[in-house]
């Protein structure tokens, strides 16, 4: 095997003889290529400071989002010789990686069918598998979303029979226009300036979401002060947040909020709303398990959230998994005993690799 991976500060750093690509990382400098799994802002980079040319692999849709919330992806490509990008599920053109047939880097991922994206084709079978493990804890199992459609429209039915507007709550890019397909049957339906931006690239990528007003104009033409009730989307916030108790006093408005993190019963009233509703982005923990034994690789790395809890798993069922972080010596080591202490990544290699 020719290719490996090392964790640098600014990200993931893949290297075969000559080649040298950068996964997702946080800042570039010189490599071969950059590649961008999807455009959330925790994986799309910042032009550099200097001139240097940056080859960046990714898709056509996240080169899009990402120019459209501000970044500037420069050199972009869509394919390459031993490079092969694999929808990923997670996002409007979220793609993993295979390279050079050897090493499987998942960026965020959901093998869950959900609305207009695209799963992935085929899991491949690789000697290494870099795995995010967002919820990589046996305790985060998300119900079937249909579930959660209907139940968020039996709460949005009864505040409308109470004459109450209701707020739902996702992360601007990839929840929001979720929700957009999912609950866009309500009328009125409104939606945050920074969604209704992202709603419009969609629009332009072929997906179909309907028209909405958007929050600053509704309130300045008084439209949400009807004697009917309305929808609105809005970012994911806590219900301390300004926004939402001005809502709260002058509409008298209902909230729910969507989130993997809502499986724990805490989520709700950590961020002080009225609903949350575990509806993810991501893998469950029980899919992060399946992607392993379709891939069926002889090294695993885990990688954001429960990293090392993940890890730990997955070497109790017979992998050879390590955590690697981002962000050398704030990594988190459980030890024999079971006691978690800080460490560096190289630590853990070596920990989990005797």
């Amino acid at each position: 095997m020719h290719s490996r991976v090392r964790s640098l500060d600014q990200g993931l750093l893949l290297e075969n003889n000559e080649t040298r690509i950068l996964l997702d990382p946080s800042r570039v400098e010189t490599n071969d290529f950059v590649f961008i799994s999807h455009a959330h802002s925790d994986h799309v980079y910042r032009k550099p400071r200097n001139k240097s040319k940056i080859t960046t692999i990714t898709s056509i849709e996240t080169e899009a989002i990402a120019n459209a919330r501000g970044y500037e992806i420069t050199n972009a490509i869509y394919e390459e010789k031993d490079l092969e990008l694999i929808d990923s599920g997670h996002i409007l053109g979220s793609k993993g990686l295979l390279a050079f047939n050897e090493i499987f880097y998942t960026g965020d991922i959901s093998i869950r069918k959900r609305a207009f994206l695209k799963l992935p084709k085929k899991i491949p079978q690789v000697d290494t598998l870099i795995i995010e493990s967002t919820f990589g804890r046996f305790d985060y199992v998300f119900p079937d979303h249909r579930e959660i459609i209907h139940q968020a429209n039996k709460i949005i039915a009864d505040a409308y029979d109470k004459g109450n507007p209701v707020i739902l709550m996702g992360y601007p890019l990839g929840k929001a226009q979720l929700l957009t397909n999912f609950f866009g049957h309500w009328d009125p339906f409104f939606s945050y300036g920074s969604i209704e931006v992202i709603n419009t690239v969609y629009r332009n990528m072929g997906i179909a979401l309907r028209n909405t007003t958007s929050f600053t104009e509704a309130e300045k033409v008084k439209q949400l002060e009807s004697k009917y009730p309305w929808v609105m989307l809005a970012p994911l916030m806590n219900g301390n947040s300004r926004f939402l108790k001005h809502m709260k006093e002058k509409y008298n408005t209902v909230t729910i909020g969507f989130s993997g993190w809502a499986c724990s019963p805490r989520y709700k009233y950590m961020m002080g709303i009225d609903y949350a509703l575990p509806l993810s982005d991501h893998c469950d923990f029980n899919e992060l398990i399946q992607i392993v034994k379709k891939c069926n690789p002889k090294k695993i790395f885990t990688i954001h959230g429960f990293e090392v809890e993940f890890a730990r798993v997955l070497n109790n069922m017979g992998y050879n998994a390590s955590p690697i972080s981002n962000k050398p010596g704030k990594v988190k080591k459980i030890d024999k005993t079971g006691r978690i202490s800080r460490t560096n990544d190289m630590q853990i290699l070596d920990y989990f690799i005797k």
